[in-house]
């Protein structure tokens, strides 16, 4: 096949059309055996694409080849040119491609027949045209605008292309433009369309009035709908647009983009002077409606039986109603509109039950924006914030009755109040769950998109709570009535959903209310669980009772009685094996000891003794039934308990009970393996082992620095277990080869080593005192871990041990510095090797290496100026690799990493001496991975660096030359500055032959100019935006701090406002804060 069409290469000859047909053809069939030739054929193909000529020949391709694809391989290389190297060709080329372009386009669309048979092959030849422009418009090309209108009169078809070209041209500027034009270019870009939309305008009302070709028709409506986001706001409501749309709106063929544009027009903010247009733009709006979809439709109903159209049309009527109530609901609430105003409300409630995710998040993203306006323009808190006064609200001048916009809305809010409660979403804490046949199990995954909603439902029926509570409560308890009296009948869902909007409203009721109510529904569920027969039944009403308690931790600490009933209701069904309830019992009792640790540990009235010594007492019981994860969560929750005892004696003795049955299991398993050392080698002493120092983890989690005596127990022979099964490992993988490692035997002993490191880096957390750490227990530590892990095999050096000594180095600071010399020689150079080989091997241990260093580099930096220059040139080195990583998070922390220790040197007196050695090599590092297109998620880092490195430039730190003196001479450059400009700009010029000198300059300059770190870094994202790499590719990663940065200070202004309103934020976080004492 290379051979047969080697002569297409030959660009001194006319080329063979029919014979890139048939390597064309070959190249994409995919017949048994016919790899090597396919394979043969793409790299022909490949290479002739890459021909600085081959653009030359498109005009000839495309003109004589029958064969699409082939075509469709034309135009990629025209787009190739137009995109990378337009600025290259002689204008008098640029000018011939552009008129080939135009007059191929006018060609297909001013015949009918071809343009709706070609449609795909002109909407790619439309994007090329629009790319043209993003190079040669305004400036080469002033009469683009004024010849496409004055073509677009002349053929309807024609005209359609035009509105699709218009289309485009406003989504390049207005939508996408950031992502591959300068800053500058897009500012001209949007001037210059909006100085002449006059003519598109009034090219799009002739259309509209002129043809009645639906086509045209509706292809005109879909370029308004983009040019009505941004066009100049005496066009709307000036000429005759807005009522035309109008009255297109009730025609099928056109109902779903004139709906768009409406939408469009709906949503625009203008000054109050439009407020009588909006009105009677809304007025007609709703006349219309009617006659399209009459009020008495059940919208959810015919969803489910409508159209694909159809469908999409109650989509955009949600859009519609919230767009225009976010924008404009105040100015319909004057007598005239308030009918309108509710009846469109109406509507949006009744959509707001249609089976459709995305249909709903629109609704539900308004109503949680409509009902807090009510609540704030309602309601004042009292600064006691007990009770609420209702004050009539200021609304933008709009006359309002006694009782406002609350009395106005209190039809709707009781509806929605009803819609909430019907379609709550599931909380995180609820995992026993319907499957998708009817089944009652245990959820295996979290599903975050319903987590956001059920926070949005949440928040929405907390101020529906604040603005009606005797409402609220009705409606739930008459849902609870109606489930009960249900008997046999009552469903699962409508329970569910029922719980889980009553735990949602915890906190916004007064104390008095919520006990009250609580009582009630807590009794009624309980009866409901009596009286209901079968497990499924009884596991979901556990699981709704569990919930329901476990958002109430405020009125359980306050009433002891019913604590100890829920928690006694916990241990029964702790009991319960049904999928998912022992679960849920464990961590809503984990839960409860969060908030009211303290209840569990004092002496209650009318008790004998303290809880927590009828629950030691009866511990063995409790537990007995419960899996090994589930008895850690309970460990962890009863560790919290003990916790809250002040007198260290009691807590001590607490403390011993608690790990008794773990303790007896460690002394008798040592006792074995002293008089036969094989009993360490069975499965289900290596498995108990594992338990029991999880066990301690647990406790050592929840307890903190007490944990001391229990770890005193402990810590010795855990030591020797780890070296014993260190040994075993390692000879198993030395005997057995790397398949050893992954064999059951060898997992189960790693588990036991990897548990020993968490239960020693957990107590290191929560140590308060360094000073002991760093006497009793680092120096027992050393060997044990440091040498066998130096000693191990690679596959059996566990990551666990890098994380721990970070975590040892970060807790100690300068208390380990005698140590890090000997962390460093058993740990960095063997980690090293095992990382270095390839991208993809030991993921955790690449992760925590480089932890491991940042902690060295934060808290022990001076122990760098010790290492030899070989060893610091092996840091260096790794830090490259690190941030020149394909993965993510690598890539960050080496990055991180970078900055930190450039910003240490920078102010140690070795800076001269680190800088000379290894400036140059990091700037050129930074540079390549900042201009190659893998790394973008990364440029906020490495934009810092460069930036720091280019500011210490004028700050003295470096007093040496940067460049080579024997070489150049101690006078070759004035200063540090001026050679790194030179460096930097011959690097550049070199790297990117596509960019002229005086962009290379301006670069330079601009790099050097901007002290000032995001005019630095909005001029790095333009010059990337100009480097040919990054001109194909979604640039939204060099974006994404900007993003990241808005949506931070979103969170915490939303956090400011849900903290002025009772029950916003869940009773669990607010009282997370609190001592948890009375």
């Amino acid at each position: 096949m290379a051979e047969v069409a080697h002569p297409l290469l030959d660009f001194n000859k006319p080329i063979d059309v029919g014979l890139l047909d048939a390597t064309v053809t070959v190249s994409m069939q995919s017949v048994a055996g016919g790899e090597q030739q396919r394979a043969a054929a793409e790299k022909l193909l490949l290479e002739f694409q890459e021909h600085p000529q081959a653009w030359t020949r498109v005009d000839t391709i495309l003109e004589t080849s029958q064969h699409q694809p082939t075509k469709y391989f034309a135009l990629q290389i025209l787009e190739s040119v137009i995109r990378y190297k337009w600025g290259a060709l002689p204008l008098e080329q640029r000018e011939g491609i552009k008129n080939y372009l135009s007059n191929l386009i006018i060609r297909f669309s001013t015949s009918e027949e071809l343009f709706r048979k070609e449609t795909t092959f002109v909407n790619k030849l439309n994007i090329l045209l629009v790319q043209i422009l993003k190079h040669d418009w305004p400036a080469r090309w002033k009469s683009f605008i004024p010849d496409l209108v004055a073509a677009s009169r002349t053929s309807e078809t024609l005209c359609e292309n035009s509105m699709k070209i218009l289309k485009l041209l406003s989504e390049e500027v207005f939508d996408f433009a950031r992502l591959d034009l300068t800053q500058a270019k897009t500012k001209e870009l949007k001037q210059t369309l909006t100085v002449e939309f006059k003519a598109i305008h009034e090219l799009c009302v002739f259309v509209l009035n002129n043809t009645r070709k639906a086509e045209l028709v509706r292809a005109t409506l879909e370029t308004l709908s983009v040019y009505l986001t941004w066009v100049p706001l005496g066009y709307i409501f000036e000429g005759n647009l807005l009522e035309m749309l109008l009255q297109l709106f009730p025609q099928a063929p056109f109902r779903n983009v004139a709906l768009q544009c409406l939408t469009e027009v709906g949503s625009l903010q203008m000054a109050t002077d439009f407020n009588p247009q909006f009105a009677k733009f809304y007025d007609y709006f709703m006349r219309q409606l009617v006659l399209v979809v009459p009020p008495t439709v059940n919208l959810p109903e015919a969803y489910e039986k409508g159209t694909d159209d159809q469908q999409k049309f109650v989509q955009n009527l949600a859009l519609f109603f919230t767009s225009f109530f976010k924008a404009h609901v105040t100015i319909l609430e004057t007598p005239e509109t308030q009918v309108q105003l509710l009846a469109g409300l109406d509507y949006l409630v009744n959509i707001s039950y249609v089976d459709n995710t995305e249909v709903f998040k629109t609704c539900l993203d308004y109503w949680n924006f409509f009902v807090p306006d009510i609540y704030t323009s309602s309601c004042t808190t009292d600064p006691t914030g007990v009770s609420f006064m209702f004050a009539p609200p200021a609304t933008h001048g709009v006359a309002q009755a006694p009782g406002g916009r609350k009395l106005l809305y209190r039809p709707v809010l009781s509806k929605l109040r009803q819609l909430m409660i019907c379609r709550m979403a599931k909380p995180e804490e609820v995992i026993v769950v319907e499957d998708e046949n009817g089944n009652i199990v245990r959820e295996t995954m979290k599903d975050n998109d319903v987590l956001a909603q059920y926070k949005s439902m949440r928040e929405t029926l907390v101020y529906l709570c604040h603005l009606d509570y005797d409402d609220t409560e009705q409606q739930m308890l008459e849902k609870l009535r109606m489930q009960q009296l249900a008997g046999a009948k009552w469903t699962w869902g409508a329970l569910n959903t029922l719980c889980w909007a009553i735990g949602s409203i915890a906190g916004s009721m007064a104390d008095e209310q919520e006990n009250r109510f609580l009582v009630t529904v807590i009794r009624d569920l309980l009866n409901l669980c009596e009286v209901t027969r079968g497990k499924d039944n009884k596991a979901v009403i556990a699981s709704n009772i569990m919930y329901v308690v476990g958002q109430y931790p405020k009125f359980l600490r306050a009433h002891w009685k019913f604590l100890k009933t829920v928690v006694n209701k916990l241990f029964e069904f702790m009991h319960e094996t049904h999928p998912g309830v022992q679960d849920m019992a464990c961590d809503t009792f984990l839960k409860i000891c969060n908030k009211c640790r303290r209840k569990f540990v004092v002496l209650q009235v009318q008790e004998r003794e303290p809880f927590i010594c009828e629950l030691l007492n009866g511990l063995t019981e409790t537990i007995q039934d419960l899996q090994p994860h589930q008895i850690h969560t309970f460990y962890e929750a009863v560790g919290l308990m003990i916790g809250a005892e002040s007198d260290p004696n009691k807590r001590d003795d607490y403390l011993h009970r608690l790990m008794g049955p773990p303790n007896t299991t460690w002394g008798q398993i040592l006792a074995q393996a002293r008089a036969n050392p094989e009993v360490l080698k069975q499965q289900e002493v290596v498995k108990s082992i594992q338990n029991v120092l999880q066990t301690n983890v647990s406790v050592c989690t929840s307890l903190g620095q007490p944990f001391l005596v229990q770890f005193n127990v402990i810590f010795t022979d855990m030591l020797q277990v780890y070296k014993l099964y260190s040994e075993l490992i390692s000879t198993a993988i030395a005997t057995g080869g790397a398949n050893a490692a992954r064999s059951t035997f060898v997992k189960y002993m790693r588990s036991v080593k990897k548990v020993a490191l968490k239960l020693i880096e957990t107590f290191v957390d929560k140590c308060d005192d360094p000073q002991l750490l760093a006497s009793a227990y680092i120096p027992a530590m050393m060997d044990p871990l440091l040498g066998d892990y130096a000693r191990s095999v690679p596959d059996a050096r566990d990551a666990e041990v890098l994380s721990l000594m970070a975590a040892i180095i970060n807790k100690l600071r300068h208390l380990m510095e005698p140590e890090v010399p000997r962390v460093f020689e058993a740990l960095f150079e063997c980690t090293l090797t095992m990382i270095t080989r390839n991208f993809e091997d030991y993921p955790e241990h690449r992760l925590q290496f480089f932890a491991l260093l940042h902690a060295i580099v934060n808290s022990c930096f001076n122990t760098l100026f010790l290492m030899s220059a070989a060893q610091l040139k092996l840091v260096i080195d790794s830090i490259v690799w690190a941030f020149r990583h394909t993965e993510r998070n690598v890539a960050e922390t080496g990055l991180a990493l970078l900055h930190d220790l450039l910003a240490n040197f920078a102010q140690s007196e070795f800076a001269t001496q680190f800088h000379q050695t290894y400036y140059l090599h990091l700037l050129n590092e930074i540079l390549a991975v900042m201009t190659d297109s893998f790394h973008k998620p990364g440029f906020k880092s490495q934009a810092r660096i460069l930036h720091h490195l280019f500011t210490i430039l004028d700050a003295n730190v470096i007093k040496a030359p940067l460049w080579d003196v024997a070489a150049k001479g101690a006078g070759a450059y004035p200063t540090n500055a001026a050679f790194v400009r030179v460096h930097v700009a011959a690097l550049l010029s070199s790297s990117f032959p596509n960019l002229s000198q005086p962009q290379v300059s301006a670069c330079v300059s601009g790099m050097f100019e901007y002290k000032d770190f995001p005019a630095f870094k909005h001029h790095m994202r333009d010059f990337l935006v100009q480097t040919k790499q990054f001109a194909s590719q979604d640039n939204a990663d060099l974006f994404a701090e900007d993003v990241e940065k808005q949506v931070v200070e979103q969170r915490e202004t939303r956090q400011r406002l849900l903290a002025n309103v009772p029950g916003l934020i869940p009773q669990a976080e607010a009282m997370a804060g609190e001592e948890m004492n009375d």
